[in-house]
């Protein structure tokens, strides 16, 4: 699956369950572990669960795989391993602690938001 359906899916799959501030960094150029990382932000443990399985079901329901999932005893941050995605489901007081979207950012050019990813597939 390429890395632009597989964007697509997982943004579309936060959305369906209400995740909040999703944004997209491109990490190609900072590592060659995976190319991007999604971050996403649910007002509780029980969403953050629901919002990481549905990631999970989507991406397998597409075809694609998952290398693995971490987090989901506490509910606080679960993070979902895609191979060439990352998705990190945080709640609000993790996410400002931890600012994951600074340590990733080398320009504000390589973080784009859910809306920018969905408009630019058509779905918007």
């Amino acid at each position: 699956m390429d890395i632009a359906t597989l964007e697509r899916i997982a943004v579309s799959a936060l959305e369906d369950i209400k995740a909040r501030d999703i944004e997209i960094i491109d990490t190609t150029r900072l590592t060659a572990q995976f190319e991007r990382i999604i971050v996403a932000s649910a007002e509780s443990g029980r969403q953050t669960r629901a919002l990481a399985r549905n990631v999970q079901d989507r991406v397998r329901a597409a075809g694609g795989g998952v290398l693995g999932i971490e987090g989901e005893d506490s509910g606080e941050w679960v993070l979902v391993d895609l191979g060439e995605i990352v998705v990190h489901v945080m709640q609000p007081a993790i996410r400002s602690l931890y600012r994951l979207e600074e340590l990733w950012t080398a320009t504000p050019a390589s973080r784009r938001s859910a809306a920018e990813v969905m408009a630019h597939a058509g779905t918007v």
